[in-house]
């Protein structure tokens, strides 16, 4: 219910703000005049922005199993198997949430959480991911997986995802609409330079909005690790494991889940990371130890 309510009030905030931009900015009598019904685009740029983000995150337990060949386990299946479904549901249950579906998979050492609601979620971690580390390291970043489920982050993310889609849909056709009237001075419904001008802005404001939903998965890789931390009562353990990390292969993820997974080395294009360096990371762990 609480995921239903949050969904509409953004989808109504989303709207009111848009509104309320094109109203001071006098584009609504200007749009009117042009004989475009602003309103029906905000509603058909509201459909189109958030449509896709929420369609993903429906399908993304699906979508994860299928990308990276993961295997539900039960614990029947080994020792290590057995450990792993006991500390996923041992960890679920001080986070507050419903016992999620533990996987594994093959590759490079890494761990992901999914799912598009907090008491059916996924957890899958990496056959590298068990080779390399502790049962102490592995059940930290557990820990951390299981404090991106207890803390709602995909749904967030997919309503950041959606608000920015959003607000790219819908300024991108109103410059589009501005440029062919003005610049190449269209009098009868829309020419080719609205749709030049649409295709470009999307890019543009597209590149934008990646700033705003990375900035946004930054931080929530930093609540996470305190999240890991407040599960297991020590931020000791999610340091190491970090440190592991930090000197090992990560990744093997596909593009679906890539996001959500572990990511050791931040890039050159910080800004665009999705996930914090490890050693801004270690250092955050750090501080609240001291």
């Amino acid at each position: 219910m609480k995921r239903i309510v949050l969904f509409l009030a953004t989808n109504i905030a989303v709207l009111l703000v848009l509104s309320v931009v094109v109203n001071l900015l006098g584009l609504d009598r200007w749009l009117m005049a042009e004989g475009i019904d602003y309103t029906t685009l905000l509603f058909f740029s509201m459909v189109l922005g958030f449509g896709g983000s929420i369609i993903s995150l429906l399908m993304s337990k699906s979508m994860a199993k299928w990308s990276t060949g993961a295997r539900l386990i039960d614990g029947s299946e080994g020792t290590t198997q057995y450990w792993l479904v006991q500390t996923v549901k041992k960890l679920a249950d001080k986070a507050g949430v419903g016992m999620p579906e533990v996987a594994v998979y093959e590759g490079p050492a890494n761990a992901f959480a999914t799912g598009a609601f907090k008491n059916s979620a996924l957890v899958a971690v990496s056959s590298g991911l068990l080779e390399s580390m502790s049962r102490e390291e592995v059940e930290a970043v557990l820990g951390h997986e299981l404090s991106h489920v207890a803390n709602g982050d995909m749904v967030t993310l997919t309503l950041i995802q959606g608000v920015v889609n959003t607000f790219v849909v819908f300024l991108s056709r109103i410059v589009g609409y501005i440029v062919d009237k003005a610049v190449f001075r269209t009098e009868r419904g829309i020419g080719p330079g609205f749709y030049v001008t649409v295709i470009v802005c999307q890019i543009l404001f597209g590149i934008l909005a990646s700033l705003i939903v990375a900035w946004f998965s930054r931080w929530r890789e930093f609540r996470a690790d305190a999240g890991s931390a407040r599960l297991l009562g020590s931020p000791q353990p999610m340091i190491a494991a970090l440190s592991r990390l930090g000197a090992i292969e990560t990744g093997g993820l596909p593009e679906s889940v890539k996001t959500l997974g572990i990511n050791s080395r931040s890039g050159l294009f910080h800004l665009f990371a999705t996930h914090p360096p490890i050693e801004v990371r270690i250092a955050a762990l750090q501080a609240r130890s001291s």
